[in-house]
């Protein structure tokens, strides 16, 4: 269970189990305490094929929380994720310009991919100017109004992508369902230019919402521009995947619902108490093929801004 804080004092949820909760009241000052003691932390397991391993067993891997190795575990099951709810961000900025025609192709294609996942946990978004756009969500192939709005799209205007992340983030988690693992695939460049919330606020953002980010780069691949390595920050923090342009939506899919067949929960006793961000990462202990994507930690106690 997670411990709750206002979603604008916070972005980022510490995934513990609560053990205990004390409030008191000495002179009319309450006090609130907390004491944590097990960590629940969700991956996936992909093999060197980029193939889902569904036989994984707790010895194969090993978890590092800030920096100490945890190989004893209270409990790994199978996740209980039992639908894929999945939201497309499409930007039709004045950046996106030069390669619109490349990035609707893929949108669209991605849509004709997508015939295994409800209607109802299917949404698509764009952004440009000063805020996203929700073109559908749950009707995106029921009819084609997305279709026909990014046919017709122009490129144009300033580009919110952190805002617009921040955004799609909060709609899935307010209309999502609470039993679908959440994956969000951004078609963009990476580059914003006028967003409110910055690249941190973005990624804790898909954090507290549990969204996964697969960065689609829309640059020439060629450019060593920095709009991949933000996309590539992005997908890494939240445990998703970066995809640099060619054929990108059909194999961003692809990973996707591999992840989503071999995902696994797997709970530990917190290993310090030490406060601010525990970075975890996830290592092989056998096979050395074995890849591991998952979020990149943790606040203890919860940050608050």
């Amino acid at each position: 269970m997670a411990i709750p804080l206002s979603r604008r004092h916070t972005r980022l949820f510490l995934p513990l189990v609560l053990a205990w909760i004390s409030l008191g009241a000495d002179d009319s000052t309450a006090r609130f305490r907390t004491a944590v003691s097990e960590v629940q932390l969700s991956f996936s397991a992909l093999d060197q094929n980029h193939h889902g391993v569904a036989t994984l067993q707790a010895g194969d891997f090993a978890v590092v929380d800030k920096g100490l190795i945890v190989r004893h575990f209270q409990s790994f099951n199978r996740s209980d994720w039992t639908k894929l709810e999945l939201a497309i961000l499409v930007d039709t900025s004045a950046s996106a310009k030069p390669h619109l025609h490349q990035e609707i192709a893929g949108v669209l294609e991605l849509l004709s991919q997508t015939a295994g996942i409800p209607d109802e946990n299917l949404s698509i978004f764009s952004f440009q100017g000063l805020r996203p756009t929700l073109l559908c969500g749950g009707n995106c192939r029921a009819t084609d109004a997305a279709s026909e709005k990014l046919s017709g799209a122009r490129a144009d205007g300033l580009t919110p992508l952190y805002d617009s992340i921040v955004f799609a983030s909060d709609f899935m988690a307010q209309h999502g369902d609470p039993h679908a693992q959440k994956v969000l695939i951004v078609f963009s460049d990476g580059e914003d230019t006028i967003s409110r919330y910055s690249l941190t606020d973005a990624i804790d953002a898909a954090l507290s919402s549990d969204v996964q980010i697969y960065g689609i780069d829309l640059n020439l691949s060629s450019c060593p521009c920095p709009g991949a390595a933000t996309l590539n920050r992005l997908a890494g923090a939240t445990g998703g995947r970066y995809f640099p342009p060619q054929d990108a939506a059909t194999r961003a899919l692809n990973v996707i619902l591999e992840g989503f067949r071999a995902t696994y929960i797997v709970s530990y006793k917190l290993p310090t108490h030490a406060f601010g961000f525990h970075a975890v990462r996830i290592f092989p202990t056998y096979n050395l093929n074995l890849e591991f994507r998952c979020r990149s930690g943790y606040y203890y106690p919860n940050r608050v801004r």
